[in-house]
């Protein structure tokens, strides 16, 4: 119960239970929870990361190395820590990768910042220092980025070998498998504007997943997946060059949106109203047979006698299809989303070199392949176990990420911890020029970057402290700026000459990302938490835990 005292009165200031935490000693704590927080997932980093296995209350097992994932699974319940979710959350939904290192980089500027606040610096400055830090860093990776076309597939395909990297999917022959199918379809649902700017929606790049095989077997699809079966067992399971009709439309008799009551006094008016239920459902099917089409994909459902008569008439139909995949099928078949049966018209269809269905682990597919130029296709991923199929679409998502950003900016920029100490050399020399309490925080804030290739040495089992300070000196001269941690041979490397590549964007985020949550976490000096805890035996006689409510 938190309490002031005014006049020796007590002045009841929250209710019974609460908690508050005040000043420095929040600080201090914040500071812990977001370093704990990085710690948790700061090994997963780089190729010779180390993965961590999540298990649900229910059981259920979660075995990755993807920063974003583990901290999801966590389910953290400190608030600062659910900040540090969010960071995550961003980066993977706006960048598709580089989770880890936007959480790791968040830890580290909060428990510089910690050292600062120990020396007696405010927290607004330090928060002045790392606003003017993370402006001139991305200053400083606009001018180290270098171009890259979208139709260099060799310097496309290092970069999501360098992403796929940390992943534990196979080989390095497996590896660039999975790239390769990543960079085709990153390209094949690429848009360009009237001005010549790229954009990818990740959307209609569609990742289906299915345990069986190896993940050596996960295939591209010119077109789209649909998890779903053929409705009847008369219709064709196969069908070349197929005109796709894509109906929002149920293919049966709809209930009046009323009560309405229809009343039948002999068997005859019974059949008549059973004939006319009939024909009404043939007239449907004869308006799509009347198109041309020879598939059917429809959101809502059809009914049995529908099925029948589209059976007769040799057409194959799908229904209770998703809306996002009636989407991707327009968006690949070139097919036009029909809301009434009177409308449909030829022109409305999409086209497909092949509609089949095939049996996958035991359950039916839909695929809708071979189509001409389709903005919308499908990687099939396929694995030895679940957690295997689970992982490689963690993968995928991460390279789709990483591809699509270089695509769309066109620049890419060294990894292995290179551009990072860059950076970090461009802050403490800009840091001079800055003087006064601030360039502390600016040079706190190139320390923090640091933490990246000091997190690669320690992963690949080298000493840390000589890799940062050998990397330092490196980078002093013109030769040696493209310098960073070479994993695989425990020592420095060129990473230009490695072909160790990571997009601009993921990497701007990433420092953008950090800087404003440790902001953020940095401005908190007062945490009032108003979470009550329930009476003996709960409120009205309910059983303990069952009373209160929860307010984080």
């Amino acid at each position: 119960m938190a309490e002031n005292q005014l006049g020796g009165q007590q002045i009841l200031l929250l209710p019974e239970g609460a908690s508050r935490v005040l000043g420095r000693d929040a600080q201090r704590t914040n500071i812990a929870v977001a370093a704990a927080v990085a710690n948790a997932i700061k090994t997963t980093l780089g190729p010779k990361g180390m993965d961590k296995m999540m298990v649900s209350e229910l059981g259920d097992i979660v075995i990755t190395n993807d920063g974003a994932t583990i901290l999801e699974e966590m389910n953290v319940e400190h608030p600062v820590a659910k900040i540090m979710v969010d960071i995550a959350k961003t980066q993977d939904k706006e960048v598709g990768d580089g989770t880890t290192t936007v959480v790791i980089m968040a830890g580290e500027l909060l428990k510089n910042a910690g050292d600062l606040i120990e020396q007696g610096i405010h927290p607004t400055t330090i928060i002045r220092g790392y606003k003017m830090a993370a402006e001139k860093a991305a200053e400083v990776l606009e001018s180290k980025a270098k171009q890259v076309d979208p139709n260099d597939d060799a310097t496309l395909q290092k970069i999501a070998m360098v992403s796929m990297g940390s992943k534990n999917v196979g080989d390095d022959e497996t590896k660039a498998h999975l790239t390769k199918l990543v960079i085709r379809a990153v390209k094949q649902v690429m848009d360009k504007n009237s001005a010549g700017k790229v954009s990818v929606d990740h959307d209609f790049i569609k990742v289906e997943k299915k345990a069986g095989k190896g993940i050596n077997d996960t295939e591209f699809i010119n077109g789209v997946l649909v998890d779903k079966e053929i409705a009847h067992p008369g219709m064709p399971k196969s069908i070349s060059n197929a005109k796709i009709a894509l109906i929002d439309v149920a293919l049966e008799i709809e209930k009046t949106e009323t009560d309405a009551k229809i009343e039948i006094t002999s068997p005859e008016q019974m059949q008549a109203f059973l004939q006319q239920e009939e024909r009404m459902l043939k007239d449907m099917v004869e308006k799509v047979r009347k198109s041309k089409a020879n598939v059917v994909f429809t959101q809502k459902g059809i009914d049995d006698v529908a099925q029948h008569y589209l059976a007769k008439a040799g057409i194959a139909a799908v229904r209770r299809v998703k809306k996002s995949d009636m989407e991707k099928l327009a968006r690949a078949t070139g097919g036009k989303l029909v809301t009434s049966l009177d409308d449909l018209d030829e022109k409305d269809l999409g086209f497909a070199g092949m509609v089949e269905e095939r049996k996958i682990s035991g359950e039916q597919m839909v695929f809708v392949e071979r189509c001409k130029d389709p903005k919308s296709v499908t990687i099939f991923i396929r694995g030895g176990t679940q957690q295997a199929v689970d992982e490689g679409e963690r993968s995928i998502t991460d390279v789709i990420g990483a591809i699509s950003s270089v695509v769309e900016t066109g620049r890419y920029v060294l990894g292995g911890g290179a551009t990072e100490i860059d950076v970090a050399n461009a802050l403490r020399s800009y840091s001079q020029d800055v003087g006064g309490r601030e360039q502390l925080a600016i040079q706190k804030f190139a320390d923090a970057l640091e933490v990246v290739p000091k997190t690669l040495a320690e992963s690949a089992g080298m000493d840390a402290i000589d890799t940062l300070v050998q990397l330092r000196s490196k980078h002093k001269s013109k030769e040696g700026s493209t310098y960073g941690v070479d994993i695989f041979k425990n020592s420095l490397g060129d990473m230009q000459k490695n072909g160790v590549f990571e997009p601009l964007k993921v990497k701007q985020q990433a420092i953008l990302s950090a800087s404003e949550a440790s902001e953020i976490i940095l401005r908190i000096d007062d945490m009032i938490s108003a979470r009550s805890r329930p009476q003996a035996g709960g409120p009205g006689g309910m059983p303990p835990g069952m009373g209160g409510h929860d307010m984080e």
